[in-house]
């Protein structure tokens, strides 16, 4: 599991935001376009990219991209 990728599939999900300006370090709850829709299909896409089921307070909990991240690998590790 590589962060790039990651962070690709995260991006994907907002339809606003420039893609290339989203890094690990990116605190996507503050990106103009997040919603609980948006929560939503980033919980679809880790479940099916990476077949992880997080749960919403998952997403609350996570502040950044590499916070995700670090949840998802260590519940595929």
């Amino acid at each position: 599991m590589e962060i790039q990728q990651f962070i690709s599939h995260i991006a994907e999900q907002f339809d606003e935001t420039d893609p290339t300006t989203i890094t690990e370090q990116t605190n996507f709850k503050e990106l103009d376009d997040y919603s609980s829709l948006t929560a939503l299909n980033i919980l679809s896409v880790i479940d099916d990219e990476y077949d992880v089921n997080l749960k919403g307070d998952d997403i609350r909990n996570s502040t950044t991209i590499l916070d995700l991240f670090n949840l998802v690998k260590s519940k595929v590790d």
